[in-house]
């Protein structure tokens, strides 16, 4: 056999043995990545937002969607009171890095019941069911926020621990700097609630969020126009919690507020009318 021949053979050899070496050596570290991926899964969160035109509400959303693009695996529903979709909504959320779903319908009127959102919601949670039932994953969670409340990141991070129903507290909400749950021996045995404290659960919007595969159970679970505002929480809570007993406290056995319910002040706009100098037009320009 010729030299070269040889020699050929020995270094195809010698790279297939260094191959294999690294292989073996890199084995727990590909074991480890491998791991770390699966330890790392996080389920849906699926936050569902109603919305209205009004001079705050771009600045409102501005805000919240630039909290929501720090969390991971978060697909937004927006809804707005509308008619039809509106070009600042459609903008705002196409410009965002977010997963979203923009959908609209507008507030019935109704002499039983002035609770906002009603509608908003329950379309959201129609589109959640049709969704769910598409999906392979139906893990998730469901957290119904406003607009213009504040979102600390880690009320993300807790209701993401949830088995059913979880709860935490509320700031500056009911007339209390914080309507909370109280918890003894890691239970909810009553609620520490000023305003109304006789519904069923005495809790804000922003105090709870439910697992996602439960609407699917229970496809009747919806918000209803015959409660009055302030008992939305516990019409849409009776589906998933026979009594406080069902509930999950988070943050710290509810002793963290990771959530306040703040409310953006109502512009005051001056009447181009009352000045002395006409100022020059802005109607072309988005605010």
């Amino acid at each position: 056999m010729p030299f070269v021949n040889i020699k050929k053979q020995y270094i195809a050899l010698g790279m297939l043995f260094f191959v294999v070496l690294f292989f073996f050596n890199n084995k727990p570290a590909l074991q480890c990545q491998l791991s770390t991926e699966v330890a790392t899964y996080l389920p849906t969160i699926y936050g569902i937002t109603p919305t209205y035109a009004r001079l705050a509400q771009k600045a409102d959303l501005t805000r919240l969607s630039q909290t929501l693009m720090l969390v991971k695996n978060f697909h937004w529903i927006v809804i707005e009171d509308s008619t039809t979709k509106t070009k600042l909504v459609e903008n705002l959320l196409k410009e965002s890095t977010l997963k979203y779903t923009h959908l609209n319908v507008k507030t019935k009127t109704s002499e039983h019941s002035s609770a906002s959102g009603v509608e908003q919601r329950n379309l959201a949670l129609d589109w959640l069911r049709g969704h769910l039932k598409k999906s392979e994953d139906t893990k998730g969670v469901v957290y119904f926020m406003d607009d213009d409340n504040t979102y600390s990141l880690r009320v993300f991070e807790e209701m993401r621990k949830i088995d059913k129903v979880g709860v935490w507290p509320v700031g500056i909400v009911g007339g209390m700097r914080v309507e909370m749950p109280v918890v003894k021996d890691g239970k909810v045995i009553k609620f520490n609630a000023v305003w109304k404290p006789f519904r069923p659960f005495p809790i804000d919007m922003a105090g709870f969020a439910i697992n996602a595969t439960l609407f699917l159970e229970q496809p009747k679970a919806m918000f209803s126009r015959k409660v009055q505002s302030g008992f939305q929480e516990s019409e849409i809570l009776k589906y998933f919690a026979a009594t406080k007993d069902d509930l999950e406290p988070l943050a710290e056995n509810c002793t963290k507020v990771f959530v306040w319910h703040t409310r953006t002040q109502k512009p005051s706009i001056t009447n181009p009318k009352n000045l002395k100098h006409t100022p020059m037009p802005d109607h072309h320009i988005e605010v």
